[in-house]
């Protein structure tokens, strides 16, 4: 429906503007052709030559080429040859005209950006998967489209900065990522991106404004009220009001997610260097943990970053000491709250010799780490975490060699690509985060099977919807009143006696979420399946769900006969027990 709208924009504004081009040509060619029929030619055999209205013309088609084939079909009299000047030079001149309306309507900014609209229109209706469409293509949306081209995800990207979308064309992606340049909070440009298609999964809005956001997420819950909707947000008021929009509503604040996973890795030391490794940090290992120290805490800016670190310190009975140039509010827990700029003299008032922590949190780059700088001159044994606002910074904060870094972009697009690949994600670190004995050492027996599964190869987090679409194989055998175990697809398909490279997370089965289950779970139609792997373990698992041929051989021990003679054979030789 867009892309016949904006075809009969182009046809509208290419009509006006060659509308008056178009009418002189034709006027000047149907006179020249009438009159050429007219005008006696020569004489053959004592009776006078006239041209025919076909000849006449073929003559004004190929004089407006210039290519001048010469006076056919016979030689022209004075009077016909007068005429021809004529139509040449008032031909020529309606042709500059009509070149010139054209180079005029291709300069027509209605006529360019309608021209666009189409041609996205027409590149958004030639997805067939399952796509997302993408409000804003910052640094967020740039590293999480990313993100989505590893994983096989299309996005339509819609972005109000003409040269970000320039730049999306230079992008190597693996699938199509098709981008506009436009006001995402226009109906009009959602419905263009394909909002009400089937195969829309999910509208994320991630601009720089919030009300934009905002307005995006009500407009798509308006206009598609099945489709899911992600929004970034870091104001409470707004989130608030995304939360009653109703349906599958997701609000993403970079800080609150930093915040929950800093408050993990002090509780349980070995997750935060698990969920870095999971998102495929630079660096990261499950070999080295990240353990921050209880004693003082240092807070540089107290901004919405702070305050999140503030409550998780709180919570955990960790001092604190908040240095900030605004005057504090009644509401806010600080054991000590200097007013000012962070500077060597605040510092030491802060007591930086004797705290075991720093946190530069401000929206300054260059600022914090200016903070840095000054806090290790005072104590070198500090533990840093530091807020990285910019990622064309990254190279400047990978060298000050911080413990950690909290970059809003990044957290962002991660959160957010987890909630697409892998929504049981969050039951499974929820299980791994509860206040219950034993979970620090189930952890440790995780992290163990991962590292002898995948090792120094990156993790692939798969989610497997056990439907008639996605797994043909085990569905016919369900419908034939067949088992199948979990332990059946985890086996190598090329050798039996062989376990693929992955551990299974979480299976839903129903309202049901069993984490970690055991081998010997009955798989049942419409489950969802969480496991992470490498990527070869991920096509060789979804080669045995989908195949019966590699079902039959992991469930059996023998390979099944393909051919019709072979099973014939087959059933033959068991009828008689060989």
């Amino acid at each position: 429906m867009a892309a016949a709208v904006d075809l009969s924009r182009i046809t509208f504004i290419v009509m006006r503007e060659m509308r008056g081009p178009l009418i002189a040509l034709l006027l000047v060619y149907s006179v020249s052709i009438v009159v050429m029929v007219f005008i006696p030619g020569i004489q053959m055999n004592g009776e006078t030559q006239y041209m025919s209205i076909f000849h006449s013309f073929y003559f004004m088609t190929y004089t407006a080429t210039t290519t001048g084939f010469g006076e056919i079909p016979l030689k022209f009299s004075n009077a016909q040859r007068f005429w021809a000047i004529i139509c040449l030079y008032s031909s020529v001149i309606t042709w500059f005209y009509a070149i010139g309306s054209i180079i005029h309507l291709l300069q027509n900014p209605f006529f360019v950006r309608a021209l666009s609209e189409w041609q996205f229109s027409r590149r958004v209706q030639r997805i067939q998967e399952p796509f997302v469409i993408l409000c804003g293509f910052g640094d967020t949306g740039s590293v999480l489209t990313r993100g989505l081209s590893d994983y096989n995800i299309p996005a339509v990207i819609i972005d109000s900065d003409e040269e970000r979308i320039k730049a999306l064309q230079l992008r190597n992606y693996t699938v199509l990522m098709p981008g506009f340049c436009g006001d995402a909070s226009v109906p009009k440009h959602l419905l263009e991106a394909g909002l009400r298609r089937s195969n829309c999964l999910a509208v994320i809005a991630i601009t720089n404004s919030e009300e934009a956001n905002l307005k995006i997420s009500a407009l798509a819950r308006l206009l598609n009220p099945s489709v899911g909707i992600i929004s970034m947000s870091k104001v409470e008021v707004f989130e608030e009001t995304l939360a009653t929009l109703g349906g599958e509503v997701h609000v993403v604040d970079p800080f609150k997610t930093f915040a929950k996973v800093l408050n993990a890795a002090i509780h349980n030391p070995g997750f935060y260097s698990f969920n870095n490794w999971l998102v495929r940090d630079k660096g990261a290992t499950l070999d080295r943990y990240i353990m921050p120290p209880i004693g003082t805490w240092i807070i540089c800016g107290y901004g919405r970053m702070g305050h999140e670190i503030n409550r998780v310190f709180n919570k955990s009975g960790i001092k604190t000491v908040v240095i900030d140039p605004h005057t504090p509010s009644e509401e806010d827990q600080v054991d000590k709250y200097i007013i000012g700029r962070t500077t060597t003299k605040t510092l030491a008032e802060a007591g930086i010799e004797n705290a075991v922590g720093i946190l530069s949190g401000t929206n300054d780059d260059g600022h914090n780490l200016g903070i840095l700088l000054n806090a290790r001159y005072f104590n070198t044994r500090l533990f840093t975490i530091v807020r990285q606002n910019l990622h064309e910074n990254e190279i400047a904060f990978r060298e000050t060699d911080v413990d950690m870094i909290m970059q809003p972009t990044l957290v962002a697009a991660r959160k957010i690509l987890f909630i697409l690949i892998a929504p049981l994600l969050k039951t499974f670190f929820r299980y791994l985060l509860e206040n219950k004995p034993g979970r620090k050492e189930e952890m440790e027996i995780i992290i163990h099977r991962l590292r002898a599964k995948i090792g120094n190869q990156q993790p692939h987090l798969v989610t497997v919807n056990f439907t008639r679409k996605n797994s043909t194989a085990v569905i016919d055998l369900l419908d034939k009143d067949e088992c199948v175990y979990l332990h059946h697809l985890t086996m190598d398909p090329r050798d039996r006696d062989k376990r693929l490279d992955l551990v299974v997370f979480v299976i839903k089965s129903g309202e049901h979420e069993i984490v970690l289950p055991p081998d010997n779970y009955e798989i049942q139609e419409n489950d969802q399946l969480l496991f992470c792997g490498t990527s070869l373990s991920h096509r060789l698992f979804n080669a045995t769900i989908n195949s019966e041929y590699k079902l039959f051989y992991i469930q059996k021990g023998v390979y099944k006969p393909r051919s019709y003679l072979a099973r014939w054979v087959t059933k033959k030789m068991n009828k008689i027990g060989i």
